[in-house]
């Protein structure tokens, strides 16, 4: 890492050259350490560290973006007098009204040396725990553990100083056997917070459990989504919904809805920067601090992400969820998190006459109608039939087809307990969320497998 001071003097010195009437800089940097590893052997093992550095040129209501990887001082100039001439070259932008001025960022420790310092022999022995446990039962590991740390300054010339280093620890579990498989993951900053034991007797049990599986008839089932599953689909209305560019172009299912009853009372989905029970980030890529967000609060629809730019243009205050430059309009919802509440997994599994247990979904496509937040994808990696109250036995994958606002309007039990769960994003942010039983969940196809 190069470290506050050092990046704060270098990118300082680039803004005092700069010739626009207002300037920002980012910077973002990455180290990170990859192990792949498939029928219980590592096959890959990686490391790349990485910079992007990005100058936003402001001329009145114009705005320029160039970025760099070079962190040399020539192509630093380069990149911010590029940006110049192409604020030069645009329209004004009515909406915009200046870049952020300075405030004042919680104290939130992200950084772990533990981590950081993490090697790949490290990431081995602890890949070797899964292979072994997996060995017992004459079966066979597949995933990823990767760890890193990443540093982000961001500054302007209104006199914006935000700088925050971070670690990440993730490791995601897939065990197979002839006929089934099963899956786990965990992420966290503090790599030696993840139980390797923990995982690899989760996706073996999964595994185990789910073996010859059975095939039963697409319908309405009464189901049991666990953590992971419910994350891939509040990703998805995260990519469609969340924002301010899908408010302001009717494509949000937030649309016309804000203040309305659109799910159950006792869903609430919010994005929150500094819950450290997720992986904390205290400001975004302008340098505004994170504040809470509610998108759906006790079932009634809330409000939506801003950045300086979509904020003005609707007489609102950022929010503090600009993404990097490059796409003015851009937010997105990186601490998301879906509220717990009062039971486990087990009572929910015991209260279910019969329905489905889903361990988690992939091919999810959340495009079909995102008004209606309506979406399409399949189960995988662990897909069991309950009955009377207990695991009956695995079924063949199936495919889903629902509204996730009449899914979640059909919410009738929320564990406590809530799950980190990983993400492209995982070196500033995660979704954390709940298993959720939902009644009548349609399952529009079955599958062979």
């Amino acid at each position: 890492m190069i470290g506050k001071d050092k990046l704060f003097s270098l990118l300082g010195s680039e803004i005092k050259k700069s010739p626009a009437e207002q300037t920002e800089v980012v910077y973002i940097g990455n180290s990170h350490g990859l192990t792949r590893y498939a029928n219980s052997y590592i096959h890959q093992n990686v490391y790349d560290s990485s910079s992007m550095i990005y100058f936003r040129a402001v001329i009145g209501r114009r705005m320029g973006v160039s970025s760099t990887t070079s962190m040399e001082k020539e192509d630093l100039n380069r990149a911010l007098l590029t940006a110049y001439n192409i604020a030069m070259n645009q329209r004004d932008n009515p909406a915009f009204e200046g870049l952020p001025q300075p405030e004042d960022y919680p104290k939130i420790r992200t950084h772990f040396e533990q981590t950081a310092k993490f090697t790949p022999k490290d990431r081995a022995e602890k890949a070797k725990i899964l292979f072994n446990a997996a060995k017992k039962h004459n079966l066979t590991v597949a995933g990823k553990f990767a760890t890193g740390e990443s540093e982000i300054a961001v500054m302007n010339s209104n006199g914006v100083e935000a700088y925050q280093s971070a670690t990440s620890a993730d490791v995601n579990v897939i065990v197979m056997g002839d006929d089934s498989s099963g899956y786990s993951e965990a992420i966290s900053r503090k790599v030696n917070d993840l139980s390797f034991k923990k995982l690899a007797d989760t996706a073996i049990r999964k595994c185990m459990d789910s073996a010859k599986p059975q095939e039963i008839p697409p319908g309405k089932y009464n189901v049991i989504l666990e953590p992971k599953a419910v994350a891939e689909l509040v990703e998805w209305m995260n990519y469609t919904g969340f924002g301010a560019q899908s408010m302001d172009e009717g494509t949000s299912f937030l649309c016309g809805r804000s203040g309305k009853k659109i799910m159950g009372d006792n869903i609430s989905i919010y994005d929150d920067g500094l819950d450290e029970d997720g992986m904390p980030f205290p400001f975004d890529f302008e340098g505004v601090p994170k504040k809470r967000v509610f998108f759906v609060k006790n079932g009634v629809g809330g409000d939506v992400l801003h950045n300086s730019l979509t904020a003005s243009r609707n007489k609102m205050k950022s929010t503090g969820h600009a993404m990097p430059p490059g796409n003015f309009e851009s937010t997105f919802s990186l601490n998301t998190f879906v509220k717990g509440g009062r039971n486990t997994l087990n009572s929910m599994i015991s209260n279910t006459e019969r329905g489905i247990l889903v361990t988690r979904f992939h091919y999810v496509n959340g495009m079909l109608d995102t008004n209606k937040a309506l979406m399409t994808g399949m189960t995988r990696d662990g897909t069991f039939l309950i009955k009377k109250g207990k695991i009956a036995h695995g079924i063949k994958n199936m495919r889903f087809t629902e509204s996730m606002l009449k899914a979640f309007s059909r919410a009738k039990m929320i564990s406590r307990e809530r799950q980190a769960i990983d993400s492209w994003w995982s070196a500033v942010g995660c979704l954390v969320a709940p298993a959720i039983l939902i009644s009548n969940f349609n399952f529009s196809g079955k599958t062979e497998f």
